[in-house]
């Protein structure tokens, strides 16, 4: 398996806890290659690591009998893949697929269980995190339900941008149709009328996003309110970790 080269402090989480006391256990991280369709686990699986993308961009995809699917939320260098590990699961919920290619880091699910139950700096800034997730979970639900196609299309983007370096996404219109659950001749149709106002060049599969502020404007509120989630979810996180367990017990403070 090729080993990336991106230093693990490019995912926002490790970064945090990286110049804490806590963090005895980074070194365990393993350098993992993340090719574009890869299925991380299926829903279902137990779940034997847990993923932090660095240059790669994750979808959580939940799979219909019939096989259809829908994206309920996507994951880049901001998080984490395997939430349902520590909150009480050992099983997935969703299944996880590299939506853009490129690399992160696993660590065995064991490892990151016993630095969570540790009650410290780990738990708290994951717990912070998940909160966030479950938002973009629930707002991704909202939105494709009384939305626009070219809504939904607009915050998918900007979404992915924020996860990646510089104006371009590798994305088949197939792909993005089975993200967002919806036909891919209304995702044809979206993307022309996008290209049409000046605000992306869409060809063989690369999309160029030339105006940001015009897709701002043209997409639902639901972008901003995610987006907003995160950065008060994750502000100041580590600096405000206060165990419930030890906070009447100063004895047992570190």
């Amino acid at each position: 398996m090729k080993k990336p080269t991106s230093d693990p402090r490019s995912n926002d989480l490790i970064a945090t806890l990286w110049d804490t006391e806590e963090h005895s256990w980074l070194p365990q991280l393993e350098a993992i290659d993340m090719p574009l369709g890869e299925v991380l686990f299926d829903s279902g699986d137990t779940l034997k690591y847990v993923y932090f993308p660095t240059t790669a961009v994750i979808s959580l995809m939940y799979v219909l009998e019939s096989g259809a699917t829908a994206e309920t939320a996507v994951v880049g260098h901001e998080g984490v893949v395997g939430v349902s590990l520590f909150m009480g699961g050992e099983s997935a919920l969703n299944s996880a697929e590299v939506r853009i290619a490129g690399s992160g880091y696993r660590l065995k699910a064991d490892v990151l269980m016993e630095e969570f139950q540790r009650c410290g700096a780990v738990q708290h800034l994951l717990l912070r995190y998940t909160q966030a997730l479950l938002a973009q979970m629930s707002q991704t639900a909202v939105c494709n339900r009384h939305h626009t196609v070219d809504q939904q299309l607009c915050r998918f983007l900007l979404q992915s941008l924020d996860r990646l370096q510089g104006n371009e996404i590798a994305m088949t219109q197939e792909l993005i149709a089975n993200s967002l659950g919806v036909r891919r001749e209304g995702v044809t149709a979206a993307a022309t009328g996008l290209q049409k106002a000046g605000l992306i060049r869409y060809a063989r599969g690369q999309i160029s996003v030339l105006d940001r502020e015009g897709l701002e404007e043209r997409s639902c509120e639901c972008y901003a309110v995610v987006r907003d989630k995160y950065e008060e979810s994750l502000s100041g996180a580590v600096d405000d970790a206060v165990c419930p367990v030890k906070r009447d017990a100063p004895a047992a403070h570190r």
